[in-house]
């Protein structure tokens, strides 16, 4: 049984539909991309997901369980890391459990124990302004896991605003201590390549009203060999997504 379900959702702003039909899963442990052009409802597609919003039609499934409209179930990472200048980094991470019901100190200590895991050890005390930006990426992503339970995360484009180079080592990162802490992640991204890199599968949406239009099998085991993105396998699959999303 799939992690995560959402089936034939359909969500409708103001008479106009926005996204139509969309049935996608996530499998434990996997990566699955949801790529398309600016537009097609993508983010809106993890709203409903999310509980953020409900949807006309359709329902959301998480292990097992239906939680369509129902917020706080799972992760989910806007582009902007969102952290709080005036609040300490410890503060800003540990703000879900605060808000959950735990007194300062016992949350400071539950996410305490994950700044070893996310590469942040040493920055418990500092401020955001003292990060860099990939840092500050890995604070808003453990914060993120910590702010429910279901060992899902919605990333909407979260590396989107780093450099190439500080880009690639955060995707290394990402994959490693998405293995340690047994994450599942729904990404979304308008970077063919940052997805072909990451994912175990792909979803293509057409433009607005968003639907699914296929559905990419990325077959190379991940962690990934470094010429990967060199390969003819990798420039195959980019072939076939661009062909795909041509057609609108």
């Amino acid at each position: 049984m799939s992690l995560l379900t959402a089936e034939h959702v359909t969500k409708i702003y103001d008479n106009k539909t926005i996204i139509d039909d969309i049935s996608i899963e996530l499998n434990k442990g996997e990566i699955v991309s949801v790529l398309g052009l600016s537009g097609s409802g993508k983010t809106t597609l993890f709203q409903c997901i999310s509980g953020l919003v409900s949807p006309e039609k359709g329902q959301i499934i998480l292990n097992g369980e239906n939680i369509t409209g129902v917020p706080g179930k799972i992760s989910y990472m806007l582009q902007k890391d969102l952290l709080l200048p005036h609040k300490k980094v410890i503060d800003n991470v540990s703000l879900p459990l605060v808000l959950k019901g735990k007194k300062k100190a016992d949350a400071r200590k539950n996410a305490g124990e994950y700044f070893e895991y996310f590469g942040l050890s040493g920055t418990e005390m500092q401020y955001p302004s003292q990060l860099s930006g990939g840092m500050k990426q890995r604070a808003a992503l453990l914060r993120t896991y910590l702010s429910a339970d279901g060992g899902v995360a919605l990333l909407d484009e979260p590396f989107s605003a780093l450099d190439q180079i500080t880009k690639e080592a955060i995707h290394d990162w990402y994959l490693d201590v998405m293995r340690k802490i047994e994450l599942s992640t729904l990404f979304i991204t308008h970077d063919i390549d940052e997805a072909i890199v990451l994912s175990d599968r792909i979803y293509i949406m057409t433009r607005c009203p968003g639907r699914i239009r296929d559905e990419i099998i990325v077959d190379e085991k991940r962690p990934r060999n470094k010429d990967f993105g060199l390969s003819e396998e990798f420039l195959k699959i980019k072939r076939q997504i661009r062909s795909i999303l041509e057609r609108g």
